[in-house]
């Protein structure tokens, strides 16, 4: 399982991992072993919402939604921003842990960006951006996730294969540069290599995988879309989740899975029930240990309080989740 704040921690140890990130983080931890020894769900609860880390009220809305705090906060960056201190701060004295999305690209500039393409990144040009990040992060320790260039085999992102040029080796070089520079700068996150699921024609995972050296979890981003789209139709969680986690197996990596975003649409079936199956289904996965519920009006409705009756299902089914 992901290191994070449910595991019993000592004051001391929490302070000598944290290093210069201070008391506050030891504290959140001693809240978050608290709850641990009270029989904390095994299947953690996380969520991305539009603020943020530092939108107290918005993860206090979500909190209250769901009936416990969420254990994991997802956050995005792209490659012209600095690392993310204080979000990452901020996600520590909630007692969550930081899973900070990182995209090779500048927003809003389309898919074609040359000038932020992997083969650069791996080439070296990027390398003082990325040694910041990794300066930045090293007091943290392992306490922070680094989700960098996701859903890599897919074909909307400029880091995708057979997108603008991109190869599977240009991405897992990068990838690799980047890991070595966190490394040589004593920064040590959680790697987790995000995939999308996979689709008739999607990038084979094989050839993007970057090596169990340098990943330290999977991660699958599935939703289902139900009928909001043009070209989607209504899924069950096992439709949903299966394909992509049986293609996350079949690499033979026997390492740790999360599902990195998720959410259902209200259009097509019944939203609670498939709140209600789908954490059940994870639940009951016995490699999965995490879910991040994508908390943003966006292509459909994803909240989890799109209706009273989904937000109801939601605090009921983690309620139902059994105990480590």
């Amino acid at each position: 399982m992901f290191p994070d704040f449910s595991r019993p921690v000592t004051r001391r140890a929490a302070l000598g991992a944290l290093g210069a990130v201070g008391l506050a983080a030891a504290t959140a931890a001693e809240a978050s072993a608290a709850r641990s020894a009270a029989g904390t769900p095994q299947l953690a609860f996380g969520v991305a919402t539009p603020g943020g880390p530092l939108d107290a009220t918005g993860l206090n809305e979500v909190t209250r939604l769901a009936g416990e705090a969420p254990r994991l906060i997802l956050r995005y960056k792209d490659f012209q921003q600095p690392a993310p201190v204080s979000e990452i701060q901020a996600c520590i004295n909630r007692g969550a842990r930081p899973v900070i999305t990182w995209e090779p690209w500048v927003w809003g500039g389309g898919l074609e960006q040359p000038a932020y393409s992997v083969a650069r990144i791996a080439a070296g040009y990027f390398d003082s951006y990325v040694r910041s990040w990794a300066t930045a992060l090293a007091p943290f320790g392992d306490l922070v996730t680094i989700r960098f260039a996701h859903e890599m085999n897919g074909y909307w992102y400029p880091w995708c294969p057979g997108v603008n040029g991109t190869t599977a080796g240009d991405f897992i070089a990068a990838w690799r540069r980047i890991h070595g520079i966190f490394s040589a700068n004593g920064a040590r996150p959680q790697w987790l290599w995000s995939v999308n699921d996979p689709y008739p024609g999607s990038v084979p995972l094989a050839s993007v995988y970057p090596g169990s050296d340098v990943v330290d979890q999977l991660a699958l981003d599935s939703y289902n879309f139900g009928t909001s789209q043009g070209w989607s139709v209504w899924e069950g969680p096992a439709q949903t989740f299966a394909p992509g986690l049986d293609a996350l197996r079949a690499l033979g990596t026997g390492k740790r899975i999360i599902i990195s975003e998720t959410a259902s649409s209200e259009l097509g079936g019944s939203k609670p029930t498939w709140i209600k199956d789908a954490v059940s289904y994870l639940d009951a996965q016995p490699d999965v240990d995490a879910f991040i519920w994508f908390h943003f009006l966006k292509e459909t409705d994803w909240r989890i309080n799109s209706s009273k009756a989904s937000a109801t299902a939601f605090k009921n089914a983690l309620s139902a989740r059994s105990s480590a």
